[in-house]
Order: C-alpha cells, then structure tokens, then sequence
C-alpha cells in the first residue's frame, strides 16, 4: 500500500510548538501509532522514518515527533525533563484525538522506549507498547554525559557533546531522571508489551531488556535484534521492527474489510469504499476481498489496483492456468512461467488483425516468460496455446453486457 506523509505540529508540554510528521496509508486506516524518538534523536532519524513508512504501508498510521528543543520543534532542549518529555508524548496523543484518532499502539526508540512506558497509562486509548533499545532505569543515559556530572551537579548546569553536538544538561534533568522508577511502572503498565533488543547494543545492553521484561506482566513478547545495532542503522533491521511490529498489532486493529460488501460463490459484488473518490472493494464469491483505485496521477490515492490492472491480471492468471493445464498433459515442467501484460489505446493503422479503423481501438500486449527444457516447435505451441484461454477467447468473442437496477419491474428493466 502507498504511503503519504504530511508535516503538522501541535502544542508540546512547555507550550513549544512541536514539529512532526504523520505517515498514513493512502488506503483504510486501520488503527493509529505514536512513534517516540531515541535521546537527542529526532524524528528523521532512518530508522524512524522506515519504522513508520513500514507500519504505513501495512495499514497503520504514525505520528512521529521532534521533542521540545530537538529537530524542528521550538523550546530549549537546557529547559525539558524526562517528565517533559512524557507529558510531550501524552499532548501528541492528545493532537491525534482531536485531529485524527487517538493511538492505539505507542513504539519508543531507547530513551523514547522508556517514556512511552511511562506515559501509556495516562493514554486511555492505548493497547499495546513496543520499545527499541529501551534502558530499563532512565539514568542509562547519565553516563553520556562522563566527564561533565560533576560540573553539572557543582554548578547547575553545563555543556555536554552528544552524537556530534552540544547541549546544555541541567542538574534539573539529571535529578528528573533518579526520580524515575521505571520498572514499576511497568509492572502497573496493563498493557500488552513487545520488546525489541539487539543482544550486540554497545549503548543500551542487552541486560535492560531482561529487566524490562522480568518486571512486565503477561502478555509480553520479546524479539531479538540479531546483529542490529542501537540505533538500526541497516535498513533491513528497522524494515523487520515494522513487519513484526504489525503482525504483534493485529489484534489492536480494525478490520479493513468492510461487513456489509458479501458474494455468493460463483458472484463478484464492487461496493463503493467511501474514503475517497475512486476506492472499491471487492468481494470474489464468499471467501475473497479486494480492492481497487486508480492511480494518483488521474485523481486516485493508488490503494488497489485500477479497473484495467484486474482486467490484465485475469487474463494473465487464465493464460498461465490454461499453459500449466497443457503442459501438465504433456509431462512437460516449467522452470519459470510468466506472463507479463500491458493494456494502451492505440492508432487502428497500428493494429494489422484488426477489422475495425476506427481511430483508436484498445491493445493488450501480452509477452510469454517461459524458461524449461523446450525447444522450437513446443515454444511455439505454448503460444498458440496461450490463444486458446478462456478470458482471451471471451475478450475476443461478441458479449453481451445486461445491466439492470435492483428493485427495477420487468417493464422497467427492459426499457
């Protein structure tokens, strides 16, 4: 499913305007996500954005954030707290229930993984809490600061170099921090917990995830990040974080389908989606949904495959159904069988078999991929064989479309 990314902000905790981004499918939206950073990290980070685009792209919705004082957001990084940051996190849920609606799952990024543990119980909404790289004491992040404690605990205040940058750390953070007893809030947590580790985290060891986990009540799951490092640098690892995060979220989620669209078998009913100009869904016989829509450039949002793609692909299933058919006849084995097809309005010149001359008349190009032990004249045969399937033939053949409106009288349907 395509994605759409838009730029918003709301008010943070600090009354700071806080820059984020909400990544949504352009299909159903089957539940919402409130995505939570790593210390002076920002919502930009890779691994934030594959995470959200991932969870996107498979029907969920994310709001990812910069916190006060970080990325785009207004406010003084010196002037947050752990405890400012939390109550970020609670008015980001706030924006989304009033803007869209309110999430249902919270994922956080190391630090970030520990302030969505603490601020789930102050989301009513929320079902389920998934941390990357979570410390289990937020004081993990005190030893960043190494040399530069006790300036800050003698003085107030002072400078600290983190990933490259400075900033400004108050005592106020610091004792904010010790103020934390992060493992019992997660034994009051409620909440179904997923844990997401990389036994190899130089930065947050492995043995935070143990903790973290001891301390929850069931039902907890833990993942292990095999080779990935803190902040999921690869694309590959971040890309996993997402298709198992949305697997473990399948229960918090609405079910895209809607009730109301039923076939019978041997019947294909097209109801109108209602969350956009083109979307259908679709309902083949009693078991099968699916969905179409048009592309963006003609005014679609790309959620399901156009008129003509469900045309093609017909033609392309029964060409390949009626060449395994004959070969299987044969004792013939393919090694690889596709069929590849392209539908275009074309000049009637352009068309040599065609009796119309009408000025443009449609063209289905059609290219067999077949590869096995085949020579000439059966290659040759799979093509005219290919001629003979059914949906080739109808598309060939005189039909005759009947259409008539429900509830219409006999005398009506037929005038």
């Amino acid at each position: 499913m395509a994605v759409r990314t838009e730029s918003v902000n709301f008010t943070g905790a600090l009354g700071d305007t806080l820059a984020a981004r909400i990544d949504r499918p352009t299909g159903p939206t089957r539940g919402y996500a409130l995505f939570a950073h790593c210390f002076t990290c920002s919502k930009d980070l890779a691994a934030a954005r594959h995470i959200a685009t991932g969870l996107a792209e498979r029907g969920i919705a994310v709001l990812r954030f910069d916190f006060t004082g970080l990325g785009h957001s207004e406010g003084e990084f010196a002037n947050t707290t752990f405890a400012s940051n939390v109550d970020d996190l609670v008015a980001a849920a706030d924006f989304m229930r009033r803007e869209y609606r309110a999430p249902t799952i919270l994922v956080g990024h190391s630090l970030g993984g520990a302030a969505v543990l603490a601020a789930a119980a102050r989301i009513e909404e929320v079902r389920g809490v998934a941390t990357i790289g979570a410390p289990s004491d937020p004081t993990h992040v005190i030893h960043n600061f190494k040399g530069s404690l006790e300036a800050i605990e003698r003085d107030g205040a002072a400078d600290v170099e983190l990933g490259g940058r400075r900033f400004q750390i108050r005592r106020s953070f610091v004792e904010d921090l010790r103020d934390h007893r992060l493992t019992d809030m997660v034994t009051a947590l409620r909440k179904d917990l997923l844990i997401f580790h990389a036994p190899l985290d130089e930065i947050v060891g492995i043995n935070n995830a143990t903790e973290i986990f001891v301390a929850a009540k069931h039902p907890k799951s833990f993942v292990s990040l095999d080779k990935a490092d803190h902040l999921l640098t690869r694309k590959a690892d971040s890309a996993y974080v997402a298709a198992v995060l949305a697997g473990w979220a399948e229960r918090f989620l609405e079910d895209s389908r809607p009730d109301g669209v039923r076939a019978e078998e041997g019947e294909v009913v097209v109801a109108d989606a209602g969350d956009g100009k083109f979307p259908q869904w679709i309902a083949a016989g009693p078991h099968h949904r699916l969905r179409a829509d048009e592309p963006v450039s003609v005014g679609g949002t790309d959620s399901g495959p156009g008129p003509y793609d469900f045309l093609l692909a017909g033609l392309g299933a029964c060409t390949n159904m009626t060449l395994k058919m004959y070969a299987d006849r044969k004792g013939w084995t393919f090694d690889r069988l596709e069929t590849r097809l392209r539908h275009a309005k074309v000049h009637a010149e352009d068309c040599a078999d065609c009796e119309s001359r009408e000025a443009k008349i449609d063209r289905i190009d059609r290219v067999l991929v077949i590869e096995g032990d085949f020579d000439a004249d059966q290659r040759a045969k799979l093509r005219e064989i290919a001629d003979r399937c059914p949906v080739h033939r109808t598309l060939h053949s005189e039909i005759s479309i009947v259409t008539t409106l429900e509830g219409d009288t006999d005398d009506e349907a037929a005038s």
